[in-house]
């Protein structure tokens, strides 16, 4: 049975009543994974979307969304004999340490489909590998390219409800540009005049950012380019600066996804696949103080301090790896090498001064990879995680970091002394 007609027949209600479906409408195209929208044969109704990828072990993996937003997950392979009707277990374990029990319908003597629950469904999506034993027999998923999936199935999911079929298309997700703020240039003002805008000045404005896929997507903080007014820069050390295009940013979680040539990037960064832990070590890189201090990017080490920021804020580490204005938005590696963070700020001492009567001495703060890969999959961007590796020297770290960590800089605008008063 062809992997298209297999997507077609996944199950389609909480009751994995099942019917082979026409199919794909749209296109659903990630990674290795294509699919699409679908409908009951029997009744033409929309059922489900899904997409399908195959596997050097014989055996496809379909994941899907069908119309009541139920997730599922489908096993199928010509090696599979198993009876019409018959309910199978699945024992799935994902990145070697979220475990569950699934209980699938045998669609036919090829095709298992399970309901996933809403948590495994969050686990999968930013999980790297899963293991599943079906009918006894272990088989082994690279889940490349998940995240991004499952967003674009529930967007396909999304749209065809609320506009039926007519509007299945392209199911990836359009990017949202967020435009830097407008700032107005003026003029002198007449005496008498009341000024229509605070006066400003052109600035330069500089922080750090790292590539995050072959694509030539690079991310920073959403500070780093908030305020600019012209073309943003990128540039690896050593390396002609690039124009890079803003393609989204996240005020709320201080984020800001760019995009430049995916030729002028020999690598990219990794994602750790699993969480850091309080005092595991870690590698801060960036542009701090840029034109003040040295032109390269600076390397400073610490450990993890916290696993929470201000308030409990957990969304953000809290590390002792000294930082200094614009570090922001730099990588924040583990010994390995690999990204567990992105580095947002530090405390504001003055304030904290004024607050406590005490001076804070080298509290400074990341944004957790959960935050960065959920920014990630929103955007439909398909970056690459990686287990953790065995420690490196940090310079070992910091040679590797060369080659996707950039000064990202911007001419921005200030208001004035008269204006901010």
């Amino acid at each position: 049975m062809p992997r298209s007609l297999l997507v077609s027949c996944l199950v389609q209600a909480f009751a994995l009543s099942v019917a082979c479906a026409a199919g794909p409408f749209g296109t659903i195209r990630v990674g290795g994974w294509s699919g699409g929208a679908y409908t009951d044969d029997r009744t033409g109704a929309f059922s489900h979307c899904a997409a399908g990828s195959d596997y050097g072990s014989g055996v496809s993996l379909i994941v899907g969304q069908n119309s009541n937003d139920s997730w599922l997950l489908g096993f199928a392979s010509q090696t599979f004999h198993y009876a019409k009707g018959e309910t199978l277990p699945i024992d799935v374990t994902l990145d070697g340490q979220i475990q569950a029990r699934l209980f699938a319908a045998v669609n036919s003597p090829v095709l298992l489909t399970a309901i996933l629950p809403p948590n495994i469904a969050r686990d999968f999506r930013k999980s790297s590998l899963m293991v599943a034993v079906v009918g006894g027999t272990p088989y082994q998923f690279n889940l490349t390219s998940t995240g991004p999936l499952l967003t674009l199935l529930a967007n396909c999911v999304t749209k065809i409800k609320a506009e039926g079929l007519k509007s299945a298309g392209d199911f990836a997700l359009p990017p949202k540009p967020i435009a830097a703020k407008p700032v107005a240039i003026t003029t002198d003002t007449p005496p008498g005049a009341t000024p229509s805008a605070k006066p400003s000045k052109a600035v330069s404005k500089s922080g750090t950012g790292f590539v995050i896929s072959g694509n030539g997507h690079v991310v920073t903080n959403q500070h780093v380019i908030d305020g600019c007014t012209g073309d943003i820069r990128g540039n690896l050390t050593g390396e002609p600066s690039i124009n890079l295009r803003l393609v989204s940013s996240d005020e709320t979680n201080d984020l800001a996804l760019l995009q430049g040539p995916a030729a002028s990037f020999k690598d990219f960064a990794r994602i750790r696949d699993r969480a850091i832990r309080s005092g595991d070590s870690v590698v801060a890189i960036g542009f701090p103080f840029h034109g003040l201090l040295t032109s390269d990017f600076t390397v400073t080490t610490g450990i993890v301090n916290s696993l929470s920021g201000l308030l409990n804020n957990t969304r953000y580490l809290q590390i002792s790896a000294a930082v200094q204005p614009g570090n922001s938005g730099g990588p924040l590696l583990d010994a390995g090498g690999q990204i567990v963070g992105m580095v947002a700020a530090k405390i504001n001492a003055l304030k904290f001064v004024r607050a406590t009567g005490n001076i804070p001495e080298n509290i400074n703060f990341a944004i957790k990879t959960g935050a960065l890969r959920d920014f990630l999959d929103n955007s439909v961007v398909p970056y690459q995680i990686s287990e953790a590796k065995n420690d490196l020297k940090t310079a070992e770290i910091a040679g590797t970091a060369r080659s996707f960590t950039l000064l990202i800089s911007c001419t921005a605008a200030e208001p004035t002394e008269n204006a901010k008063r």
